[in-house]
Formats: C-alpha cells, sequence, structure tokens
C-alpha cells in the first residue's frame, strides 16, 4: 500500500493534477512494482501565502505514505526516479521538488474492514 500527498500551490498546479499524478504513478510503478491500477493520490493545494518556503513558486512536496517493508535500495530507486524523470517532466528544478517517504507497520492501518496486517495483497510490498 502507497498513498501519495502532494502540496503546492494552487496558482500553478491546480490544473496540472492529472499531469503529477500520471508522472509520480508511472515511477512507483516501476521502481516499487505497485500496480498500475492502485492509484490514491490526494492533492493538498493551497492558497499562495499557506505555503512559505525558500523556493520558487512552482515548489512541490510529495510525500508518501506507506507500509513498512521496502529496501534502502527501493527507496533510493524511487528518490532517483522521481528526481531523474518526474522533476524533468514536471519542468521543476531539484531545487523546487522535495519528496519524503513515511512508513508505517501494516497494523496501523485500517483498510477494507480489517486490519492491514489481515489484509490479501496482490503485490508484494518487500521489494
Amino acid at each position: 500500500m502507497a498513498q501519495l500527498k502532494v502540496y503546492g500551490r494552487r496558482s500553478v498546479w491546480g490544473e496540472r493534477r492529472t499531469e503529477i499524478s500520471d508522472a509520480l504513478h508511472d515511477v512507483l510503478v516501476r521502481t516499487w512494482q505497485l500496480p498500475p491500477d492502485k492509484r490514491f493520490h490526494r492533492f493538498l493545494l493551497l492558497d499562495d501565502g499557506d505555503l512559505v518556503a525558500p523556493r520558487s513558486d512552482a515548489y512541490l512536496v510529495v510525500e508518501i505514505v506507506c507500509f513498512t517493508g521496502r529496501s534502502r535500495e527501493a527507496k533510493r530507486a524511487l528518490i532517483g526516479a522521481v528526481y531523474d524523470t518526474v522533476a524533468p517532466r514536471l519542468g521543476l528544478s531539484a531545487d523546487d521538488l522535495e519528496l519524503v517517504i513515511l512508513e508505517s507497520p501494516r497494523e496501523n492501518w485500517g483498510i477494507r474492514g480489517v486490519s492491514g496486517d489481515e489484509l490479501a495483497l496482490g503485490y508484494r510490498v518487500e521489494v
């Protein structure tokens, strides 16, 4: 399981949600082997004054909330792909894109009426 939260300025990214979602999902499928139909993305777009950072107006923050279990190599592969593929695809410099991976044990999740550690997944988390 992996869910994305995307933060940025509404004035910059509001019309580009699909483009952002497609770019991020492509690298998650490629690097973490997520099934193509497993897309859980939330856009938390902010008014210009609600995002304060010493970056350009295009500054984008991506949080990936996921089950624990991915290897250090898988995390590095994802980070590399985000900066090598997603940033150029969106026209971002490395300074204007930040990625945070937030892991949580499966038993801390409730999905489809059961605890995450009781959930049968159709894909591996341990990549």
